[in-house]
């Protein structure tokens, strides 16, 4: 749940510093028991699981010296085999008694670098693309330690998690490829405002 945690000398509410648990109900909304602080990050029946990829934890480690181990980076779930590269925006998984399913790339805020005291973090997150990334639950059910992640559907092979961080962080006036992840019907609600806020700038 979120606590007020004092980051050199600032106090600022989080819910980044998660506990392991053996298991947990999994909601439309989110994990039972699991609080959200930045709601305008994190949170909602889009973002109700944050994934995070448990390969980068070694890119991050061996960078920048230091042991970084998960959920460092708040995340729900940590999993190998699963990057952003690999996964595509509605593809729908079976997770323990649930049905989930991809919606985003993870936006990150600059509570990574304050957690792990690495201030270049934030940005190489970004740079990279390895941001992680949310999925909307499409049945609700328990999750156990040992649940598998199974995947049942892949709604469409073009545009990856990886590709779609590419052109929401940094290919912001390619306005072909901006319309081709708008077609994605599974793609989050508030990704799509914003994308469609980009094609307007181009009249």
């Amino acid at each position: 749940m979120p606590e007020e945690i004092n980051w050199n000398g600032k106090k600022e509410l989080s819910a980044i510093r998660k506990k392991r648990v053996a298991h947990a109900f999994l909601s439309k909304d989110s994990f039972m028991g699991d609080g959200v602080a930045a709601t305008e990050f994190h949170g909602g029946p889009d973002r109700a699981v944050c994934f995070y990829p448990v390969e980068h934890y070694s890119k991050w480690s061996a960078e920048f010296g230091k042991n970084l181990e998960a959920p460092t980076f708040g995340e729900n779930i940590s999993a190998s085999g699963m990057t952003e590269a690999d996964i595509y925006i509605g593809d729908t998984y079976k997770l323990g008694e649930a049905v989930i399913q991809v919606t985003q790339g993870r936006v990150p805020c600059s509570k990574i670098s304050k957690n792990n005291q690495i201030g270049q973090l934030l940005k190489r997150v970004v740079d990279t693309g390895y941001t992680g990334y949310f999925f909307r639950v499409l049945q609700e059910g328990m999750i156990y330690e040992d649940s598998e992640i199974i995947l049942l559907e892949r709604k469409q092979n073009k545009m990856s998690i990886l590709r779609a961080n590419e052109i929401y962080f940094h290919d912001r006036k390619n306005y072909a490829a901006i319309e081709e992840l708008l077609h994605i019907d599974e793609l989050a609600e508030e990704w799509k405002e914003n994308l469609e806020k980009l094609l307007k700038q181009k009249n």
